[in-house]
């Protein structure tokens, strides 16, 4: 490896050379066995017009921002990248039935999943609704009892008790029974998801979903999150409303006053950080910041954030804390804090979802240890799909999660009940659309239920076909991941010397953001360091202090590395030999005063 001196901030050489032609320091396999390259190569320098870019330019150019969107990248505005809510089917049905349903004064009723895009999307329905003189009825459904997605019993019951209008969100694009049984019922419901879909649709008074098969225009938004789908329906009916004249004498919601809900159920979700969801975000974290939402600011309180909180807070922070009701505790938690008046309630609450947070990490513990034990006798299979007797099913797709972070491939893991029935949620990776593969695995008969999206699946298994599923996936998927891995990458946006990671640098990066799935925040390779200390602190973390041939030192935790090669290295590194860490700059502010700290991906020897 070169042993060149560093200079403080280098940025990806701004050529035409394709960025895979030389691997970033000559890392060809790092000690996790990838090369590392540049994420992109900015403007040819042939170019007459060519100038060097900035650093916020040169992060756009990178993750994909054409060049002439630069300047709506850098400030993301709902203004900017909304579109007409009319280009998705259906649309323009589900805001007039919903519009009539406001001006007649019906019982509506919101069904919900009971995962924080479910939760916030019902929230926001139940908010704007409420602002139009509606107090509609949530519903979300028991994990444990009842499993994802409407029933038929459910419905019915809402329609028995008096709802003549029910809306569903981020679930009912496949409740084909459930749907059949609410017709009958003679209510009318509204889909709003945003799940594969089949080539046929369930019965409904309307199915607004991007990922229709039969979408046109509104497919590009399929990257939404239900909660995303939802505030287009917002939009779409006041904008009915409006026609009608609803508010010529009472006041029009402000329906980017329930952005910081859109925000966290974006993220949560892990859609992917493109186009409008970036402004769902951006503009979201603004409106979270004023801490308008009695039960986001008991929540944020109860998280322990004494900031304003972060993209990142949102997927590791808030949207955990509001999941874990639905994953260990009571489904409907999540909505009740969204949608109270009563700050007292949002404290008793919030307090409760804290507590049943810590309950589910202490059972995700236990079922991730077996869970891996299984996985190691089973070899590499292309999807590892894992099934175990008795474990908690509220915790199965983090320990999927888990796995797949672990063996870079995607995971599968099934909780199998005493009746032989396995309820079983699956992650992937980038290239390997688990989603399709689940729903053509339930179109054959092997599943009871499935569906999901590229990254994220849900399914309903009988334990005697899980054998017969497995087979399915490597069938199908086998050459998708064997791709994936061969093009797997370590990708950098920047090299620096230790003294170079400062929260100025963080700041800077900052002007990126906000980052998150597909839309990935900058990674740095610092160095060449020797390790001056390292050790294992908390659930496998490995802490590290390193100094550079710089002069300057840095803190670096690598988390859930300490059993991996990269964390055996770390920790056994001898004090002659010097290494390059990759990984994300990140402010630490739990101490006296903010430092700076490297939360590590991966590393290679220097020497």
């Amino acid at each position: 490896m070169t042993n060149r001196a560093m200079p403080p901030f280098e940025l990806p050489p701004q050529s035409s050379t394709p960025a895979n032609v030389t691997p970033v320091l000559n890392i060809a396999a790092s000690i996790l066995g990838q090369p590392w390259h540049w994420r992109s190569l900015a403007a040819d320098a042939r170019d007459p017009g060519y100038a060097p870019d900035d650093l916020v330019t040169q992060l756009l150019l990178a993750r994909g921002c054409p060049r002439d969107a630069i300047d709506a990248h850098k400030a993301p505005s709902i203004r900017g990248f909304m579109p007409d809510p009319s280009i998705l089917r259906d649309m323009d049905r589900a805001a007039t039935r919903l519009a009539d349903a406001v001006q007649q004064a019906e019982n509506i009723a919101i069904f919900g999943d009971y995962d924080v895009d479910g939760a916030t999307s019902a929230a926001l329905m139940i908010l704007l609704l409420r602002d139009l003189g509606i107090e509609a009825a949530p519903y979300i459904p028991d994990r444990l009892m009842e499993g994802y997605g409407p029933s038929g019993e459910a419905l019915v019951r809402l329609a028995q008790a008096g709802a003549s209008l029910i809306v569903t969100v981020d679930c009912g694009a496949q409740a084909f029974e459930a749907l059949a049984m609410a017709n009958d019922a003679g209510v009318d419901v509204i889909v709003v998801d945003h799940h594969k879909c089949a080539a046929a649709l369930p019965v409904a008074h309307a199915l607004v979903n991007p990922n229709r098969l039969d979408e046109t225009e509104g497919a590009a938004h399929g990257h939404l999150a239900a909660v995303g789908v939802a505030f287009l329906l917002g939009a779409a009916l006041i904008r009915t409303l409006r026609a009608r004249g609803f508010f010529a004498d009472r006041p029009e919601p402000r329906l980017l006053d329930l952005l910081d809900i859109v925000a966290l159920g974006t993220v949560a979700d892990v859609a992917q950080l493109k186009g409008l969801n970036r402004a769902f975000v951006a503009q979201g974290l603004k409106v979270m910041a004023k801490r308008r939402n009695i039960g986001l600011n008991a929540l944020i309180e109860a998280s322990r954030l004494t900031r304003a909180p972060t993209a990142s807070d949102l997927g590791f922070a808030l949207g955990p804390r509001i999941n874990a009701g639905g994953r260990v505790g009571r489904s409907d938690l999540g909505v009740r804090l969204l949608t109270t008046r009563d700050a007292d309630e949002a404290r008793r609450i919030a307090t409760e979802l804290d507590m049943l947070n810590e309950e589910r990490r202490a059972i995700e513990a236990e079922v991730q240890q077996a869970a891996e034990a299984i996985a190691a006798a089973k070899g590499n299979r292309a999807v590892a799909v894992i099934a175990g007797q008795g474990w908690h099913p509220g915790v199965i797709g983090i320990v999927a999660g888990r796995l797949k972070e672990k063996t870079g491939r995607p995971a599968i893991v099934i909780a199998l009940d005493e009746n032989g029935v396995g309820k079983g949620s699956g992650r992937s990776i980038t290239g390997v659309d688990l989603g399709a593969a689940v729903l053509a695995a339930k179109e054959s008969g092997l599943l009871v239920a499935g569906g999901g999206h590229a990254m994220a699946a849900g399914l309903t298994i009988e334990a005697d076909k899980a054998d017969a599923f497995a087979d399915f996936l490597e069938d199908r998927l086998a050459d998708a991941v064997t791709r994936a891995l061969g093009e797997r990458a370590l990708l950098l946006d920047a090299l620096l010397a230790p003294r170079g990671l400062t929260i100025d640098l963080v700041t800077a990066f900052d002007g990126g953001g906000p980052y998150g799935m597909g839309w990935p925040a900058p990674r740095v390779a610092a160095g060449p360091v020797r390790i001056i200390k390292a050790n294992v602190v908390g659930n496998g973390h490995v802490r590290a202090i390193v100094s550079g041939d710089d002069g300057g030192s840095l803190k670096a935790v690598a988390f859930r590395q300490a059993e991996t090669a990269l964390g055996q290295a770390l920790l056994g590194a001898p004090p002659h030999r010097r290494l390059w860490l990759a990984g994300r700059v990140k402010i630490d502010d739990w101490g006296t005063r903010p430092a700076c700290e490297l939360h590590i991906d991966d590393a290679a020897w220097a020497d």
